[in-house]
């Protein structure tokens, strides 16, 4: 593939979503920004639902890791389902009952105002490191494929980026994002579709050939019952699933303001089961094609194509017709870019309403100071994307991981701990034990082998982060009535 077809295939997807930014944006207010006014379709959410749980670095490192671990991310997946059941049943009604803008508005009103500001500083910062890391991958992969050969410097490549992703969610908010989730949801699923049928026909499959190839493969077992010390044993895999989509998406922000968007609580609970479960097939026709391209890399012995590489190197191989190659790009484009936006809105709702706040602003105002802090939210992500670049550091992006996976289990911790008990605590207790409970778990990480004959933390570890905060807001608190 040339750099004039990777750009005019980016052009081409850019001009989309800027148009229907400017369409959902029209007549958009606050109320439009942060919730879409709760007037979507639960149809439409719950396919752009799909989407917004997928970036980038799932388009390339799902397919890539069955070699490694066969089909056992499905296990995981039967745990998001169950954690998709807390969240329709258990979070949905809350949040609404409480007409919330912001979900962290719960620990406001259940704690008071310094626990409030916790779960927002925490979301904000694992948010701000999660979603620049996967910019910054896709970043990586433009300036391979397109800037360098034009020589343009990675800078300007961060700050189109960052330009794009402000210009579109500027004026729509989350009815931008929904929509272009939509279409992202979209791009990915012809990209897979056609990249399989495209790759099955290179091979001289049938359907029926092609389904007998990956059952045979040695790369298509899904469960893992054997050995629980495994790290793809099912019960890991399952609740360690569960419990990272509860906090992931039931307690993210970015998450959840789309399913707050729906007209009611209903509709939103249609929304989730039904994403969840076409999540559950998306997931598996990706496992699908990773196994068709470790096949197709074998048979025509395309160098280095395994893991991350394996997707790009196979699609761009020119062994392909170029319509897959284009296809990979913009499914990469589509799931990056979308996560992006997302991930600015959400932050930009956030930093708005829970940390500056907006009681007692006009609504214009709360605009005005809105638009300032989306700005704000892009120069930022752009400069930790740079900081990324200058680091170069693959290790440092795999800590940047861990460390946004730690600040979840506070959050989850203050949410449960809330719902679960009636007990009064102590609000500027909240804090400290917020800092203390990933403490505590970074210590148990580092020297879990030395304590436990050998034992590694996994998936596991959020939960045990999530008891630590519950224990230390139990030490905190008095009964009570909530």
């Amino acid at each position: 593939m040339t750099p004039a077809i990777i750009i005019i295939t980016i052009l081409a997807y850019f001009a989309t979503i800027l148009a229907i930014s400017w369409f959902t944006g029209r007549k958009a207010d606050n109320a439009g920004f942060f919730s879409g006014n709760r007037k979507q379709s639960w149809h439409v959410v719950a396919f752009a639902m799909i989407g917004s749980a997928m970036s980038g670095v799932t388009f390339v490192s799902v397919p890539g890791m069955v070699a490694a671990s066969g089909f056992g991310y499905m296990q995981m997946t039967l745990g998001f389902i169950a954690g998709q059941l807390v969240i329709a049943f258990v979070l949905v009604p809350l949040f609404y009952k409480m007409n919330l803008v912001s979900i962290y508005g719960y620990l406001e009103n259940r704690f008071g105002i310094s626990s409030y500001r916790t779960g927002a500083w925490f979301f904000f910062i694992s948010k701000m490191l999660g979603a620049s890391v996967r910019l910054y991958l896709v970043c990586i992969a433009l300036q391979l494929m397109v800037f360098t050969p034009l020589g343009v410097p990675f800078n300007v490549n961060v700050l189109v980026t960052v330009l794009v992703l402000l210009a579109y969610t500027y004026r729509g908010g989350v009815k931008a994002v929904i929509w272009i989730d939509f279409l992202k949801t979209f791009c990915m699923l012809v990209s897979i579709i056609l990249c399989t049928i495209f790759i099955s026909k290179a091979l001289g499959f049938t359907f029926g050939s092609m389904c007998h190839a990956v059952a045979d493969s040695g790369m298509s077992r899904i469960f893992y019952f054997d050995d629980p010390d495994h790290p793809q044993y099912f019960f890991k895999q399952f609740f360690g699933g569960m419990f990272t989509l509860i906090a992931m998406t039931g307690l993210d922000q970015d998450m959840m303001q789309r399913s707050l968007s729906c007209r009611n609580v209903k509709d939103s609970q249609k929304n989730i089961i039904t994403s969840a479960l076409l999540q559950t097939v998306v997931i598996f026709l990706f496992l699908v094609l990773g196994v068709l391209l470790y096949l197709f890399a074998g048979t025509y012995r395309i160098p280095e194509a395994a893991g991350d590489r394996l997707f790009p190197a196979v699609a761009t191989s020119g062994l392909l017709p170029a319509l897959c190659g284009i296809l990979f790009v913009l499914g990469l484009v589509s799931c990056s870019y979308a996560a992006g936006g997302s991930a600015l809105t959400a932050l930009t709702t956030s930093f708005t309403v829970d940390i500056l706040g907006t009681k007692g602003r006009t609504e214009t105002e709360t605009k005005t100071l809105r638009q300032r802090v989306h700005i704000i939210m892009a120069a930022c992500m752009g400069l930790t994307i740079i900081i990324f670049s200058l680091l170069n550091n693959t290790s440092a992006i795999d800590a940047v991981y861990k460390l946004a996976s730690y600040t979840y289990g506070p959050i989850l911790g203050m949410f449960a701990f809330g719902i679960l008990t009636r007990r009064e605590v102590r609000d500027g207790c909240v804090p400290w034990v917020s800092i203390a409970a990933p403490l505590l778990c970074l210590v148990l990480q580092l020297n879990s082998e030395r304590w436990f004959g050998g034992y590694q933390f996994s998936y596991e570890l959020l939960i045990f982060n999530a008891l630590f905060t519950m224990l230390g807001l139990l030490a905190c608190s008095r009964q009570g009535k909530a």
